[in-house]
């Protein structure tokens, strides 16, 4: 098998100039004030001015002092950390027969927010739409499985990996073409554009098929309009497990996991929240919450390094 960098580890990010929030210069206060016989021959609606221009200031000066907080500090100011995920893909993150939002990553991001001493809220959307959000600061953190990629670490700052996944290749039980990950050469398979696992699959030759989430993927390839798809072991046999009575079987495993970890803005306003969520992530694995966490969702435990342990 090719030997792919980008699925190698990148967890440790190198970080690029600092991002610096603007600030407007705020008023020393002191305007408005007067001497003591100015005092005296003003009017009231003057003594009204003055205290209005105060409060002006006032205002000014705590706004910029909210604007100057690094991301960490703005987050524990609101009381809030913005996450975004699709909601649409089992176990990672997804609804339940009650229309609520579970999954790995829904916990997982619940517990970091917990020990940041915040609120978690989600925000759910499309694959492309999460990261257009981080990037314009409407999110926090992407919380959904994200795989690390060289072009993603440049990009964007990682989190220390909390999961480490192979990925499969999924084809029909009756299909012997695609053996390997070579065989996808002219191939069609399918995927959510810009995946690691549509990069995957063009990397060695296929021709994707753009779709919106992972049953829109296997109805696809049930239907025999793809040849074939990508996505995590772990997701092909929680599928399996809810549809034991498909015909599909995994052709083709990675020899490498793949990182797992959360993508955040780069620059030093978002250092201090990067360190914060990779110290919450060294407790939930040192505690075995983690490890709960994994075998609840996936049956096994993802959050250690299979390669480690060998």
């Amino acid at each position: 098998m090719r030997n792919y960098i980008w699925l190698r580890r990148t967890a440790a990010v190198m970080m690029t100039g600092a991002l610096a929030l603007a600030g407007c210069s705020g008023d020393n206060g002191n305007r408005g004030q007067t001497t003591q016989s100015e005092a005296g021959s003003q009017s009231q609606g003057g003594a009204t001015a003055q205290t209005q221009a105060g409060d002006q200031n006032q205002a000014a000066e705590g706004q910029e002092a909210g604007e100057n907080l690094d991301q960490l500090a703005q987050i524990q100011q609101k009381g809030q950390l913005v996450v975004a995920m699709e909601g649409t893909w089992s176990p990672w993150t997804y609804h339940d027969e009650n229309d609520e939002l579970v999954g790995y990553d829904v916990e997982v991001a619940r517990m970091i927010a917990e020990k940041l001493g915040v609120e978690a809220v989600f925000v759910e959307g499309e694959w492309d739409g999460l990261f257009a959000g981080l990037d314009a600061g409407r999110y926090d953190l992407v919380v959904n499985g994200v795989e690390i990629t060289q072009e993603r670490g440049e990009k964007y700052d990682f989190s220390d990996p909390y999961g480490y996944i192979r990925t499969a290749i999924v084809v029909n039980g009756d299909n012997d073409q695609i053996q390997s990950f070579e065989d996808l050469a002219g191939k069609k398979t399918a995927n959510t554009i810009s995946s690691t696992y549509a990069e995957l699959a063009e990397s060695f030759g296929a021709e994707v098929t753009g779709v919106d989430d992972l049953n829109q993927t296997f109805e696809l390839l049930l239907s025999g309009r793809i040849d074939a798809t990508l996505n995590a072991e772990l997701t092909y046999y929680d599928y399996m497990k809810a549809h034991p009575d498909r015909n599909l079987k995994i052709a083709a495993l990675t020899e490498e996991a793949s990182l797992v970890a959360i993508p955040l803005r780069k620059g030093q306003e978002s250092a201090s929240l990067r360190e914060a969520v990779n110290q919450a992530i060294v407790e939930l694995s040192q505690s075995g919450e983690l490890t709960k966490l994994s075998e609840k969702y996936f049956g096994s435990d993802i959050s250690q390094n299979p390669q480690t342990n060998d």
